[in-house]
C-alpha cells in the first residue's frame, strides 16, 4: 500500500520511533513500512494539511481541515488518518475490521455498540424535553394540558413518520439518513433552548421527534444485520442505549439546565454532532456489508402461521404497547409533578428521583433480550406485564423512600419486554424489519403522546395522585399476552 500521508517532507529534525507511541501512531504502524519512509515520518500529526497536500487530494485547503474532512473518506488526507480526530480514526479502523467476511452468521458487536451509543445520545437529547417541563411551565405559565401537548407534538411526529420511513427503507435502504435525522434533532434542541413563544417550543419538539423517526427504523435494521442471529441480545444492547440516555437526560437537566437556565440546552447540540460522525461511519459499514452479501439469497420465513394469526398477534402486541406506554407516560411526563405535590421535594430532587425509575428501565431492557433468547419471547412479555402489577398497586400509597425503590422495580420489570416485542414482531413479519421497527417504535411514541395528553387533562380535572391511582391497574392488561403464539406454534410443532 502506497503511503497517502501528504505534506510529510522528511525533516531531519523529526525524532525516531519512541518506545511509547501514541494510539494513532500504532494504528499507522501497518501502513508506514510500505511507504518506504521511516515510521517517524509517517506519524499522524495534529495540524491542518499544507496547501500542496490539499492540491494533491483535489480539494481546497478549507475542505481538508479536520472538522470537514471527517465526513469524506475519499480524501487522501482522511484515508491516511492525517489530521483526523483520534476517536474517529479508531472507530473507522474498528468498523473496517469488525467482521472480515461480513457474514450474516457472524455478529459485529462494534457496530451494535456504536448504534447503542448513538441511541443513547439521541435519547439524552429527546429526554431533555420532558426533564425541563417544570422550567417551561414556570417560564411560560403553562397548564398541564399544554405540557401534554408538547409531549404529544414530539411523540405523534415520530409515530407518524417512523412507519413510513421504515417502509421506504425496506424497499431502498438508506443508512446515510441516520446523520440527517441527528441533524434534525440538533436544530430542535437549538429551538428549545432559545424559543420565546409556545409555538416555537412546539416546533422544536416536532423537530426532535422527526430526528427520532428517521433514526429508529434504519438503526434497528442495521442492528439486526450485525447481530449474527442473536436478535434479542443485539436489540437489548441497542435499546439499552436509548433507555440509558433517557435516564441520564433528567440528571443532566438537574445539574446543568436547572442551574444555568434554559439556553444551556443548546450545548447538548454537541452530542448531536458526535452522533452524526459516528452514524456516518456506521453507514459506510452497512454499505460494505451490502456489497459483500449482494448475491446471498434471502432467508426463508421463520414461521408457519397464517396471515390471520399474524394479524391477530400483531394486534395483541399493539395493545400491550398501548398499555405499557400509557403507564410509562405517567412517569416520564408527570412523575416529577407527583413527587413535588405529594412529598414537597425540590425540582432538582424530583429529576434525580425520575432518574431512578429510568435507570431501572435501562436495566430491564438490558436483561430482557438475552432472557428472550433463552426462555422465549412470550414468557418474557407475560412476566414483564403482569409481574409489575403488585408494585404499581402499592406505589400510590407508599412513602417517599418506598416510592423511590418501587419506581426502580417497576421500571426494571416493565421495560424487560420492550426489545422482546420488537424482535417478536420482526419474526412475525420476516423481510420487513424497517417497517416493523418503525411501526412499533412509532406506535410507542404516538400512543405515549396521546396518553400523556389524556392524562394531563385528567390531572387538571382531578389531581396527579388520582392519575397514579388509576394507572396502577394498567399492568393487569398483560393477561392479553396469553393470546400470543408460542415458539412451538410458530414452527408448527404441537
Amino acid at each position: 500500500m502506497t503511503c497517502l500521508c501528504p505534506g510529510f517532507t522528511g525533516s531531519p529534525g523529526l525524532p525516531r520511533e519512541s518506545a511509547k507511541m501514541s494510539a494513532l501512531g500504532r494504528l499507522a504502524r501497518a501502513e508506514a513500512p510500505a511507504s518506504g519512509k521511516s515510521l517517524a515520518l509517517c506519524r499522524i500529526e495534529r495540524r491542518p494539511p499544507r496547501r500542496d497536500a490539499a492540491q494533491r487530494c483535489g480539494r481546497s485547503v478549507v475542505a481538508c481541515l479536520p472538522l470537514l474532512a471527517v465526513f469524506d473518506s475519499n480524501c487522501t488526507c482522511f484515508r491516511a488518518g492525517f489530521a483526523a480526530p483520534p476517536f474517529l480514526t479508531v472507530l473507522k479502523r474498528l468498523m473496517a475490521t469488525s467482521t472480515a467476511s461480513y457474514s450474516p452468521a457472524k455478529a459485529s458487536w462494534i457496530v451494535v455498540a456504536a448504534l447503542g451509543l448513538c441511541h443513547l445520545l439521541n435519547d439524552v437529547m429527546q429526554s431533555l424535553l420532558a426533564a425541563v417541563y417544570p422550567l417551561l411551565r414556570a417560564e411560560f405559565a403553562l397548564d398541564f394540558w399544554q405540557i401534554g401537548l408538547l409531549t404529544f407534538a414530539f411523540q405523534i411526529t415520530a409515530s407518524i413518520l417512523q412507519p413510513a420511513i421504515g417502509v421506504l427503507t425496506d424497499r431502498r435502504p438508506f443508512p446515510q439518513s441516520l446523520p440527517i435525522g441527528m441533524a434534525s434533532t440538533l436544530v430542535g434542541l437549538l429551538l428549545l433552548g432559545f424559543a420565546n413563544s409556545y409555538p416555537m417550543l412546539l416546533t422544536g419538539a416536532m423537530l426532535i421527534g422527526t430526528g427520532s423517526a428517521v433514526f429508529h427504523p434504519e438503526a434497528s435494521r442495521i442492528v439486526r444485520l450485525a447481530s449474527g442471529g442473536r436478535f434479542g441480545t443485539a436489540q437489548s444492547i441497542f435499546q439499552v442505549g436509548g433507555n440509558a440516555g433517557t435516564a441520564i437526560g433528567p440528571l443532566l437537566a438537574a445539574f446543568i439546565v436547572v442551574p444555568l437556565g434554559r439556553p444551556s440546552i443548546a450545548w447538548f447540540a454537541l452530542a448531536a454532532l458526535v452522533g452524526m460522525i459516528v452514524l456516518t461511519q456506521v453507514g459506510r459499514w452497512y454499505a460494505r456489508w451490502t456489497r459483500a452479501n449482494a448475491k446471498r439469497s434471502a432467508l426463508a420465513a421463520g414461521h408457519v402461521l397464517s396471515r390471520r394469526q399474524v394479524i391477530g398477534a400483531i394486534g395483541v402486541l399493539a395493545f400491550l404497547v398501548l398499555a405499557k406506554e400509557t403507564y410509562n407516560a405517567s412517569f416520564t411526563s408527570y412523575y416529577t409533578f407527583f413527587l413535588i405535590e405529594r412529598f414537597g421535594v425540590a425540582t432538582q430532587m424530583s429529576q434525580i428521583l425520575l432518574f431512578v425509575y429510568l435507570a431501572g428501565m435501562a436495566m430491564g431492557v438490558m436483561v430482557g433480550g438475552p432472557l428472550a433468547d433463552r426462555l422465549g419471547a412470550r414468557t418474557v412479555i407475560w412476566v414483564s406485564m403482569l409481574g409489575a402489577l403488585p408494585f404499581t398497586l402499592l406505589l400510590p400509597h407508599a412513602g417517599l423512600v418506598m416510592t423511590t425503590g418501587l419506581s426502580a422495580i417497576i421500571g426494571l420489570i416493565t421495560a424487560a419486554s420492550m426489545p422482546v416485542i420488537v424482535v417478536y414482531a420482526q419474526e412475525l413479519v420476516p423481510g420487513r424489519v424497517g417497517m416493523v421497527a418503525g411501526i412499533f417504535f412509532g406506535l410507542a411514541f404516538g400512543l405515549g403522546g396521546i396518553a400523556a395528553a389524556v392524562l394531563g387533562v385528567v390531572a387538571d380535572a382531578t389531581s396527579i395522585e388520582f392519575v397514579y391511582g388509576l394507572c396502577a391497574f394498567i399492568p393487569a392488561l398483560g393477561i392479553m399476552a396469553a393470546l400470543l403464539p408460542g415458539r412451538a406454534d410458530m414452527l408448527g410443532r404441537h
